[in-house]
């Protein structure tokens, strides 16, 4: 009887894990901007190569829901959040490209 009921748990474990999961095509919008709105595509990510985990672990984002993580300019400048990739070295740098993120 209690490995049966270990075994249902972990089946639901994983089922419901793979249900929250974010796919890499995912887009997701920020709107609450004054510079305009924000588009994340998990696909342009995803085709660079980059895998969910290298964003989505506990010093950066570490639930997979929007608005659980408040994300600010002066945080990307200090090389945190999206600034951790967005520094001009391994990606595009946020200080000087504010257009390709924020569009009007």
């Amino acid at each position: 009887m209690n490995k049966i009921l270990l075994l249902l748990s972990i089946l639901i474990f994983c089922t419901t894990t793979a249900v929250i999961a974010v796919p890499p095509n995912k887009t997701l919008t920020f709107d609450q901007s004054s510079m305009g709105t924000v588009t994340f595509s998990g696909k342009v990510h995803s085709d660079a190569g980059f895998g969910c985990k290298e964003c989505h672990n506990k010093e950066m984002f570490p639930k997979m829901k929007q608005g659980t993580v408040a994300i600010t300019m002066e945080k990307i400048y200090a090389g945190k959040l999206c600034g951790e990739c967005h520094d001009g070295t391994r990606a595009f740098a946020a200080k000087k490209s504010c257009s390709r993120c924020h569009v009007r």
